[in-house]
């Protein structure tokens, strides 16, 4: 078998900054077991370059002009593309980092992180791994639990939280007591607490809801 510890990590960057493009190359460049085999400042770039140059790894901005990099995800979806992507981005929101997750991203990084995390993420990724920082593993499981929660479940939620009886709470929504309380169960299983009080306690604390006043 072919001894893959010798090959390099072929990557491309992809940033619509030339000074975080220069200094990616530069950094990464001088790292033994890493190849920069191209850069890109568009997606539009990056799959041309990616048709005539094998690469291994994408590490891709995530708001550039054009297609962005939630766009460039789904495009290496749509053309079955093998290459692994760590998003390497200046923004932090629940929504970016669940949206680039569920397009396919293998990792997510922010530019500020240290050296350090980069080839971390670069070598677990290539692996065949996934690589989130704790704080953003957190930001994407709150997202991710969110997402569980139906539209309706979140308004029967908000009500829980204000204090509203079932009895309430089905008459504002014009729906049964029964259905109110399928709901309140299926929420308290959702979040994995106890009851309707320790529901409505966490999903503020998680920001799932907020309740103003």
């Amino acid at each position: 078998m072919p001894d893959h510890r010798n090959t390099p990590i072929r990557i491309l960057i992809v940033d619509d900054h030339p000074v975080v493009l220069a200094g990616l190359t530069s950094m990464l460049g001088t790292q033994a077991g890493i190849e920069v085999s191209g850069s890109a400042s568009s997606g539009e770039e990056a799959l041309e370059i990616l048709r005539d140059k094998p690469t291994d790894l994408l590490l891709l901005d995530l708001r550039m002009p054009g297609m962005s990099g939630i766009d460039t995800l789904h495009a290496l979806k749509r053309i079955k593309s093998s290459v692994r992507v760590i998003i390497l981005t200046s923004f932090e929101t629940d929504e970016d980092i669940y949206r680039a997750v569920q397009a396919g991203a293998q990792g997510y990084l922010l530019k500020d992180a240290p050296q350090s995390d980069m080839l971390d993420a670069i070598r677990a990724v290539h692996a065949g791994k996934r690589y989130f920082p704790r704080h953003i593993a957190a930001r994407l499981a709150e997202r991710m639990m969110r997402s569980n929660l139906t539209a309706r479940e979140l308004e029967v939620l908000n009500m829980l939280a204000r204090g509203l009886t079932n009895k309430q709470i089905g008459s504002a929504l014009a729906i049964s007591d029964n259905t109110v309380r399928n709901h309140v169960n299926s929420i308290i299983e959702k979040l994995e607490v106890s009851d309707r009080t320790e529901a409505a306690t966490t999903a503020i604390h998680r920001g799932l809801i907020e309740v103003n006043g």
